[in-house]
């Protein structure tokens, strides 16, 4: 059976391209409707499958306010735009479209956007059949089969009950939040209360790895595939197979990559470098603290890559503004740094934990974590009743104070960003800072954004 699509467009002549580019592909256009009234009957005498719909049309409603509408009777849509101011966007984005195609739009932009919109879709219409299970609350929070996440704070309510409600399907999961949020413990999570909990869980960094590396830690390869390939290598995805695979800062794989992963997810199969494809059983979940609209908007992340992983999105709260479990956390931190070094640390002084209740927390629980560890060390009795924080709202993790042993990765950090300021911030170059550090740009690049670096943040 034809998927069936309703155009909403007032504009003659791209309203006819539009149907001629869907017609060729073998959908079956109900109607043409250009504006919300003639749209809201053409759908009452054809349901269509999913509606593709101008933001701006003729009247005083807009295509935003056919959207409530639709999204009320659970059809989906794509929105068509011109330029359109941000306010607009923004109110469009409310709707929770499946995606929007920008004009002048190409036949192939429109029919990868209406594949992914379709498959996105019928992914939701299953999750809608599972909402009916119950609200996680605070108490049920740490609970074991949700990996220790701690948290009596109604903002994290919602992430708890997407954790527990994506986990029984199979569908990709992405989860979005600042560094130091916890996104690998919500993925081990979901990972735990999974059909696949006792196959393999595997982690990677892809900011961590060097770019001419990537492929084959992803795919592996086989003996001989290029120079010095010495012997067959397994990939992370093969290691993984049965299990989930967990691509943290996913955001920052190549381009020529994020092909390969889109074929991971729609295909179900890999290729080593220098061999044969094979299929492959993984549940993959990804993260990232970069904003993959702009990411798209720049060119820099696949616009059908982004709507293949954000089926399921997961945002996680920054511990800004989950304050209340300030305290849960510093204690559930303070016993078990305090167990795992023998010492009988129990507590805080009321100053000190005025000091972390008002402080901003820029590297959230991480941050925290770190904080607590470092505090049980140097307590002298079992109750903590001086702490250092680090100065300033911008301050990074683990910079407590200067007369610690400073490690490698922060003395690199220091050089890196002197040598930027010298070159007045260019990489690239015969004056830029790749130049005089003697490393590829491609790898200096990776190495400001895993430690980052910002040209804002270090005037």
């Amino acid at each position: 059976m034809k998927t069936k699509i309703l155009i909403v467009e007032d504009q003659f002549v791209e309203a006819n391209n539009l149907q001629l580019i869907l017609e060729r592909a073998g959908y079956e256009v109900t109607a043409i409707a250009r504006s919300v009234s003639s749209a809201l009957k053409a759908v009452e005498r054809v349901r269509p499958d999913l509606v593709m719909l101008d933001i701006h049309l003729q009247g005083s409603l807009t295509g935003i306010d056919l959207a409530s509408e639709l999204r009320e009777m659970k059809i989906g849509f794509v929105y068509l735009s011109a330029n359109s101011n941000k306010s607009i966007l923004d109110a469009a984005k409310q709707t929770r479209p499946y995606g929007f195609l920008v004009k002048p739009f190409r036949a192939k932009d429109v029919l990868v956007m209406l594949d992914v919109a379709w498959y996105l879709h019928q992914q939701n219409q299953d999750f809608l059949s599972r909402r009916s299970l119950p609200t996680i609350t605070g108490n049920q929070a740490d609970s074991e089969e949700l990996g220790n996440i701690i948290s009596s704070c109604s903002v994290m309510d919602e992430v708890l009950k997407n954790i527990k409600i994506v986990s029984s399907t199979e569908t990709s999961v992405l989860i979005l939040g600042e560094s130091g949020t916890g996104k690998e413990l919500v993925a081990k999570a979901i990972h735990k209360l999974s059909r696949r909990a006792k196959k393999p869980f595997v982690v990677v960094n892809c900011g961590a790895l060097p770019a001419n590396l990537i492929e084959s830690e992803l795919f592996g390869h086989e003996k001989g595939a290029f120079t010095g390939a010495m012997n067959s290598r397994v990939g992370k995805f093969e290691l993984a197979d049965g299990g989930t695979i967990f691509l943290d800062e996913i955001g920052e794989l190549p381009l020529d990559l994020q092909v390969k992963f889109l074929r991971v997810l729609q295909e179900k199969e890999i290729e080593r470098i220098g061999g044969l494809t094979r299929k492959i059983d993984v549940r993959i979940i990804a993260a990232t603290n970069r904003d993959l609209e702009e990411e798209v908007s720049c060119d820099r992340f696949r616009l059908d890559l982004y709507y293949r992983l954000n089926v399921f999105p997961i945002v996680l709260p920054t511990l800004r503004e989950r304050k209340n479990d300030i305290p849960l956390l510093s204690e559930y931190f303070l016993k078990r740094y305090s167990d795992m070094n023998g010492k009988n640390v129990v507590g805080f002084s009321e100053e000190v934990m005025n000091k972390i209740m008002a402080y901003e927390w820029p590297g959230n629980v991480r941050q925290l974590e770190n904080l607590m560890e470092r505090s049980v060390l140097l307590a002298e009795g079992p109750i903590i009743s001086t702490i250092t924080l680090p100065k300033g709202k911008n301050a990074e993790p683990q910079s407590f104070d200067e007369q610690r042993i400073r490690t490698i990765e922060e003395n690199e950090r220091d050089h890196i960003i002197s040598v930027l300021k010298m070159c007045n911030w260019r990489v690239s170059g015969s004056d830029g800072a790749a130049e005089i550090l003697k490393v590829n740009v491609n790898t200096l690049n990776s190495k400001i954004k895993k430690l980052g670096i910002s040209k804002q943040l270090h005037k």
